[in-house]
């Protein structure tokens, strides 16, 4: 018998990062982390990003750091191209926020090949994707690790999945998907301008690279298609109704253009805290859906509402269903973060590895 064959599944299989930004490095950190306990875990094939792709002949966090200094403004690769050479069993582990990396999950699964996610397009965005995913993984009999893509590894997507395959019937789920805006709204006072709190949410990666993404509420929609979806409900894009944080003329600017005007936002936020001062409440950015639809903004909660405690990036999620009907089953926990969202992406490949 060959020496591979002797080897450990796990090690058998090759995996793939696609992205590294801040939740790729976290994610190579960790991966090294865990082989140094001795955690068994996939041999590390190749990363990349939209500049460049690596094999990695020197270890992971070598390779990240020569990506990550590959020349910008060079001709957008298609670093996805990479995965035809990966075989059946092997993991793709895309931490991009790319639409056309989505546009390839679902053919890495029919080949076999499984994959891990943070990436929100694949299941949050048209539902004729997310069901061409779900389908593909079954015929290519591969798993769909996406733990990572709504509160940062909660048991939220694992616990709606199993209530429903136990008979329960979800009515309703509503919370604070945002651990940015959570964050954002445990922070502001209505003292200091909402613009600087933005900006320090961003640099300390709690905030998408756009925060604009997050102040539109479009995060949150793609979350709540992701939770409606594993719910059982085939929520479509345009069923959500959002409120976004973003005036217009902020939201046609460009990316860094954005980042000098933020101060756009202090008045209209002002306005919100004053309002709830007056109501004795407390600002949170809600998202929630049911049966007939969803809903995503800016609400004024009085201070015991379920959905207004927490702290920092928290996370917080009612579920109402048959089984909690008279009192909903709330989870709660960090919702935002390079690391946390690297453990939950590698505690999916350790799943998939493990199975």
């Amino acid at each position: 018998m060959s020496a591979v064959l002797n080897l450990p599944l796990a090690a058998q299989r090759r995996l793939a990062l696609l992205g590294t930004g801040t939740v790729g490095t976290a994610f190579v950190q960790r991966y090294a982390s865990l082989q140094d306990r001795g955690v068994t875990l996939p041999s590390f094939s190749w990363l990349a990003n939209s500049r460049t792709a690596r094999a990695c002949q020197q270890t992971p966090a070598q390779e990240l750091a020569q990506a990550n200094l590959a020349a910008r403004g060079a001709v957008a690769l298609q670093p996805w191209a990479e995965a035809e050479g990966l075989q059946r069993g092997d993991v793709v582990v895309d931490a991009t926020a790319s639409d056309e990396v989505a546009n390839w999950h679902e053919q890495w699964l029919a080949r076999g090949v499984h994959v891990v996610t943070a990436n929100k397009l694949g299941q949050g965005a048209q539902l004729a994707r997310a069901q061409a995913i779900a389908d593909s993984g079954q015929q290519g009999a591969a798993h769909y690790g996406d733990s990572a893509t709504v509160g940062a590894g909660l048991p939220l997507l694992s616990s709606l999945r199993a209530l429903v395959a136990g008979g329960d019937r979800i009515h309703r789920v509503e919370g604070v998907l945002s651990g940015s805006l959570a964050w954002l709204f445990h922070q502001y006072d209505g003292q200091r301008p909402f613009s600087a709190w933005v900006r320090e949410a961003a640099e300390a990666g709690y905030t998408e690279p756009d925060p604009r993404v997050d102040l539109s509420g479009e995060d949150v929609r793609r979350k709540l298609l992701i939770l409606a979806r594993a719910s059982g409900i085939a929520l479509r894009a345009e069923q959500v109704q959002v409120a976004s944080l973003v005036p217009d003329a902020l939201a046609a600017l460009s990316p860094t253009d954005a980042l000098g005007q933020l101060s756009v936002l202090d008045a209209p936020l002002q306005a919100y805290w004053q309002q709830a001062q007056e109501q004795a409440g407390c600002l949170r950015f809600v998202g929630g859906f049911d049966h007939d639809g969803a809903a995503v903004g800016l609400r004024v909660l009085p201070r015991d509402h379920p959905l207004a405690g927490g702290a920092q990036t928290d996370n917080r999620v009612a579920i109402h269903s048959d089984r909690y009907h008279a009192q909903p089953l709330l989870i709660q926990g960090p919702g935002a973060g390079a690391d946390v969202t690297a453990a939950a992406l590698l505690d999916d490949v350790l799943a998939i590895v493990r199975r």
